[in-house]
């Protein structure tokens, strides 16, 4: 039998419920096991549990529903049989961190702070954890430093940190736990889908209905693995995603819609949205960097580009997180304003909606 050196906490397998993720939707190996020639055929919830003895059974059913529970490089369910010469892996949407992390000294937008946690609005083109080409540079460092002399907070702790994430490119609130205790309850709301998340988010043409609810599962795209894709809600590809949505205010062409999140999956909204027909205005990944809707007129076309400039990324902000306080049970709520791109943004096309009403 081989295994990994370093034993996980219950904390370090991967969270269930991850929101809109970084990077590109990567996997990567943390933990990785292989069953000896004589291994009776055991589920592998109870297989993880022998080799990974700090981390719960119930924890590592939860990894398994989220599907980071892989055998022999497949996403299995809790109650798969090992075999023989299978090899089991646990895995993350972040990176491992071989390397400490390192405090530096950059500006955060601290919302609310306690002793327990910290809300923080994060602004667009900020990498939340160091991975691969941004080692440095990151919200995570930005909290090392921010959180320096607190004796108990130590940032390359997997039980203490952030609780969820956001992509580069899209703005709002994220909850960082300071304990152990902190983020243990923080992560099975998570979990349990009980938080309030609520974005907002500029997309392309005008969604009919005006307010609805998307499922379909959301996986790997099997033409660019870049990119995630939906899949039917009954197939056993990707993981259940359910997205609702509200047009907030229509600009002609775009549309302003209230997003909801029911699960959290990476890159969510920006698929979702995708799919149903309106990509995320300016979302290079999902092609909402192209001229989607509108006329052929060259000035059209300009304002559009014009547009792109002022708000150079996906038009996607996380406005609003509410959650039950890990200690006092207290319900805590919290609200981010649109940021200056965004709102930039809206207020071309709400212009340009003005100035072409017949």
């Amino acid at each position: 039998m081989t295994t990994e050196v370093v034993i996980p906490t219950v904390d370090e397998l991967c969270d269930a419920e991850p929101d809109d993720s970084i990077g590109d939707g990567t996997l990567y190996e943390h933990y990785r096991f292989t069953a000896d020639a004589g291994q009776q055929l055991l589920r592998v919830d109870k297989f993880l549990v022998e080799h990974m003895p700090k981390a719960s059974r119930n924890r590592i059913q939860q990894a398994a529903a989220a599907g980071c529970i892989l055998v022999n490089g497949k996403a299995v369910k809790s109650n798969y049989r090992v075999k023989p010469g299978d090899t089991v892996q646990v895995v993350m949407d972040r990176p491992r961190y071989d390397t400490e992390i390192l405090p530096e000294n950059i500006p955060l937008d601290i919302v609310y702070e306690d002793d327990d946690v910290l809300v923080v609005n994060k602004p667009a083109g900020l990498v939340v954890h160091p991975g691969h080409g941004n080692w440095t540079g990151t919200l995570v460092n930005a909290l090392a430093w921010h959180l320096r002399d607190n004796p108990d907070y130590d940032v390359n702790d997997p039980r203490l940190g952030l609780v969820h994430r956001i992509d580069k490119d899209t703005s709002g609130l994220l909850v960082v736990a300071k304990t152990p205790d902190a983020k243990t309850h923080l992560g099975r709301q998570f979990f349990n889908k009980t938080t309030r998340r609520e974005y907002r988010a500029l997309v392309w043409g005008i969604p009919d209905p005006a307010a609805g609810r998307i499922e379909g599962n959301i996986g790997r795209s099997l033409k660019d693995r870049l990119q995630m894709a939906v899949f039917p809600a009954d197939s056993e590809q990707g993981k259940h995603a359910v997205t609702h949505y509200e047009i907030v205010e229509t600009f002609a062409h775009v549309s302003l819609v209230k997003c909801v999140l029911e699960t959290g999956r990476t890159h969510q909204i920006r698929v979702h949205m995708k799919h149903i027909g309106h990509p995320l205005f300016n979302d290079a990944r999902y092609g909402g960097d192209q001229v989607l809707r509108g006329t052929t007129a060259a000035s059209y076309r300009q304002f559009v580009r014009n547009c792109f400039d002022t708000c150079p990324r996906q038009a996607l902000h996380a406005r609003t997180l509410g959650f039950v306080h890990p200690r006092t049970g207290r319900e805590m709520f919290f609200e981010a304003p649109v940021p200056a791109d965004m709102t930039a943004l809206i207020e071309k096309w709400r212009a340009y909606a003005e100035s072409h009403r017949t």
